[in-house]
């Protein structure tokens, strides 16, 4: 008896239970909103649990973070005009006359600034790290939510590290260039917001929202991919850019999505005078980033089942039939009870 008290007392800190999947008795649409929401409900102690391995794994992110908002940096008084040092020069050459030193002395106003530190550049040096855990976060968060999506039985830390085994010969690389890709799409939308506003620069600003968009769309599909298929990281691009034009309804409600948790964040951040900044911090690192992610992959996984897992399928019936290659053209070379037998075997459970 007490030893059931003890399992339910901290239940939450089970990660070897399974979730409570799907019901049978309830009738749901194969990939439909209200099959999102249940599902999202019943795992929402696995959506926090992905969310802290999303902050944990990309934990070099923080010194990033930290670096851009300034923490590091040191403070210094500079002219606020650019054509101050020259007027200096002028000043020292010409007479002076009373329109000179006003002009001299208004281009001459200071203002702080912040400059780098030693600190800060060691910062970028550990933040850089990103890069090698970004592919390899994702593909292990992606796997657990795409059985999510699919209602199997989850099992949070043993997923998370399979999924990595499997696929970071191809995460590893290709989370550099996924890393790389957004940052000069982020990089490219701040220059020309922040650049004057003739018409080249609006051309330039709308050409790159619409690539950022193409590539969230596509985003979607490759992690997804990744740990489905054995597939190459060029076919994996290939057939992410189709899906993210098959699929544009689904990514249009994923997109929609993750900008209402932007605009939450936002609200926390600057909404009563700083009251809700605890909850803007919060919301990150407990369910925000996993909560967009499972959006992406509810969109992506559905659409993929429908196009490429589906006809395989519907060509090889005897596969349905025997049950005994249950994702034969899937990445798991394993079926699910195997693979549930394996870690129930590793961690002694009957």
């Amino acid at each position: 008896m007490k030893n059931d008290n003890k399992k339910k007392r901290f239940r939450l800190f089970d990660l070897q239970r399974e979730g409570r999947g799907i019901s049978k008795k309830e009738k749901l649409s194969e990939s439909g909103l209200k099959r999102f929401f249940i599902t999202y409900k019943n795992n929402f102690g696995k959506m926090v649990y992905c969310n802290i391995y999303m902050v944990l794994g990309n934990f070099p992110a923080l010194f990033l973070i930290a670096v851009l908002s300034g923490l590091t940096k040191l403070s210094a008084y500079a002219p606020i005009s650019d054509s101050f040092f020259n007027l200096g020069g002028i000043y020292m050459i010409e007479p002076t006359t009373p329109f000179s030193m006003s002009l001299y002395a208004l281009n001459g106003l200071q203002d702080q600034m912040l400059v780098n530190s030693t600190l800060s550049y060691v910062f970028y040096g550990i933040g850089a790290l990103v890069l090698l855990t970004f592919g390899c976060v994702n593909v292990g968060t992606a796997y657990i939510l795409r059985n999510i999506a699919k209602g199997e039985p989850v099992f949070i830390w043993h997923d998370f590290w399979y999924a990595i085994k499997r696929n970071w010969k191809q995460a590893l690389p290709f989370g550099v260039i996924d890393g790389i890709i957004n940052g000069i799409l982020i990089f490219n939308i701040y220059t020309t917001v922040v650049s004057s506003g003739s018409f080249l620069t609006s051309m330039m600003f709308w050409a790159n929202i619409v690539l950022t968009v193409l590539y969230f769309f596509m985003r979607c599909y490759i992690y997804v991919q990744m740990v489905t298929f054995k597939l190459s990281v060029f076919k994996i691009l290939k057939n992410s850019l189709i899906f993210a034009l098959l699929g544009f309804k689904r990514n249009i409600l994923a997109l929609l999505g993750s900008i209402l948790f932007v605009l939450l964040e936002i609200v926390f951040f600057f909404s009563l005078g700083g009251l809700l900044v605890p909850f803007g911090i919060a919301a990150p690192l407990a369910v925000m980033l996993s909560s967009m992610a499972y959006m992406k992959v509810y969109a992506a996984y559905f659409k993929i089942k429908t196009v490429m897992i589906d006809p395989y399928y519907a060509e090889h019936p005897e596969l349905v039939e025997s049950h005994e290659d249950e994702e034969v053209v899937m990445h798991d070379d394993v079926t699910e009870r195997e693979r549930l037998a394996e870690i129930k075997k590793r961690n002694n459970i009957e």
